[in-house]
């Protein structure tokens, strides 16, 4: 596969995304068409292209760089699926499409998510394999602690119990730091620890990944409350129907968003700090302005950062 450029970095993974899962030609006619679909319906692919990069900053090979962004975004995938369940949050739409439990049934959707875990686990093994043992030792135990009781399991039970969870911004948080910022730490925490990274420098992409993720969370929370479906291309307005957790409507929009703002200055600490210690970093920091500008979108130029304020 062509080496990453800026240029074609998205019709790379575009590619990748589609063709990282073989379908055998023996595979069940109702299975094909339900991982066609979701393989045929890709997000924004910022994830995988992040995973790249930081992964070839840490010197990891072209392939094995790639192996890992399209492992993680089909773990991402995969929880989307789980996550769009009717016994979960009972959505009908996702990256502007049917959900795959409306178009192929539960057990069809079920199948596919596991589908792409399975492919994942084994494009993570593939990844590691050239990395020092130490380093995958490390790596792959951060898999297993960012996706399992730890991690993601965790915030989606504590997600689906909130109705008896106190509904205040600690808990809301509480339950991001369990499902949104676990992904976000295998986004960039992963591909700097197979990547042998120093101490300090993963250090410094745990706080990002935390103060990303909380933040990105919050934009997901106000665009259920303030944007229209075809905006947000998936349903909205589905936390207050469930009953889940969304931090604009437990603290209220003026709260979250200064809650926000400051996860964003915060983060630009730690990546001020993580660029200083490794350049190669720096286009972090065009992720960083694509979140200030989604949330300038969600929530109107009243919201937007001041130079002054941002540290």
């Amino acid at each position: 596969m062509a080496e990453y450029t800026q240029e074609t970095g998205a019709e790379l993974f575009a590619v990748a995304f589609a063709a990282g899962l073989p379908l055998p030609a023996a595979l069940d006619s109702h299975l094909e068409e339900a991982l066609r679909h979701v393989l045929g319906h890709r997000g924004s692919l910022v994830r995988p292209l992040m995973v790249y990069r930081v992964a070839r900053a840490f010197d990891l090979g072209g392939d094995r760089a790639i192996d890992l962004a399209v492992a993680v975004e089909y773990f991402h995938t995969a929880s989307l699926l789980f996550d769009d369940l009717p016994c979960m949050d009972n959505a009908t739409e996702r990256r502007g499409a049917p959900c795959a439990h409306l178009a192929y049934g539960e057990a069809g959707a079920i199948l596919t998510a596991l589908a792409l875990i399975n492919r994942a686990y084994a494009l993570v093994w593939k990844s590691a394999a050239g990395s020092p043992p130490g380093s995958q030792a490390s790596a792959l135990a951060y898999v297993e602690q960012r996706l399992g009781v730890e991690g993601l399991l965790n915030g989606q039970s504590l997600d689906l119990h909130y109705s008896a969870l106190p509904h205040n911004r600690e808990t809301t948080e509480r339950i991001a730091i369990g499902k949104t910022v676990s992904l976000i730490r295998l986004t960039l925490v992963l591909p700097a620890i197979l990547g042998d990274a120093p101490a300090r420098e993963v250090q410094l992409l745990e706080r990002i990944s935390m103060y990303w993720g909380l933040s990105y969370q919050m934009v997901d929370d106000l665009k259920d409350v303030l944007d229209s479906p075809a905006a947000a291309g998936k349903t909205v307005a589905r936390d207050a129907l469930l009953d889940h957790p969304n931090i604009a409507a437990a603290a209220g929009i003026p709260a979250a968003v200064e809650r926000l703002m400051r996860c964003i200055r915060l983060g630009d600490r730690a990546l001020a700090l993580l660029v200083r210690a490794k350049p190669a970093m720096s286009f972090l920091e065009t992720l960083r302005e694509s979140l200030e500008s989604e949330l300038i979108r969600v929530t109107g130029r009243c919201c937007e950062l001041s130079t002054g304020e941002r540290a």
